[in-house]
């Protein structure tokens, strides 16, 4: 990542005092241009850290201002490629910036994905918690939700998903192993542009 730096311990006597950074092996935080603390591993597609210098999947630049309709379709595009950690990134940077009235939508939505991240690195627990608080975020849409978001089909995906996370047999400590990301995808949208449905 170009725009982020990591620093992986220097010899004695460098770095400031109580910075940790004249300890030989001890990692100071990565930071992007700005300052700011940003990891710079490179990810995999379910968002899990991987060793510097490994290959890894494109982060979502954060902070992007896109139409909603764009989030909708750049989500779709990334959870139909199984990658549900970053289709929440995108999500995310809507939720962000939406007006007051439509926050919770977008807070849903990038709730259910991280379900769904969840659930595919075989976290069932948390899956089926993030599952349930993004169901219960876009309920009050359900009626006149925006941008042609299908909340009726979402929430019953959401439970259908959680159903075989904690399913007879899959309860404390047993687990269900993983679901696959593209297999368990939602799609976000009613398929009917006409009738205001987002282009995905």
């Amino acid at each position: 990542m170009n725009d982020v730096q990591h620093v992986q311990g220097e010899p004695a006597g460098g770095g400031e005092p109580g910075s940790g950074a004249g300890q030989r092996g001890v990692r100071r935080r990565d930071r992007d241009e700005r300052g700011r603390a940003r990891n710079a591993r490179p990810r995999d597609g379910l968002g899990r850290p991987l060793p510097y210098g490994a290959p890894g999947v494109a982060r979502q630049p954060e902070g992007v201002s896109r139409a909603p309709a764009a989030a909708l379709a750049e989500a779709q595009r990334l959870l139909d490629e199984g990658m549900p950690f970053h289709a929440h990134e995108v999500l995310e940077d809507a939720w962000k910036a939406a007006p007051e009235a439509e926050r919770e939508l977008w807070r849903g939505l990038a709730q259910l994905a991280v379900g769904l991240t969840h659930a595919a690195r075989g976290n069932p627990a948390g899956g089926a918690a993030l599952l349930g608080r993004g169901s219960a975020a876009i309920a009050p849409y359900g009626d006149a939700a925006p941008y042609g978001v299908d909340v009726a089909g979402l929430r019953a995906w959401a439970r259908e998903l959680t159903g075989r996370l904690t399913g007879p047999g899959k309860g404390a400590g047993k687990g269900m192993g993983t679901v696959s990301a593209v297999g368990s995808a939602p799609r976000l949208c009613r398929g009917d542009e006409a009738a205001g449905g987002c282009p995905v």
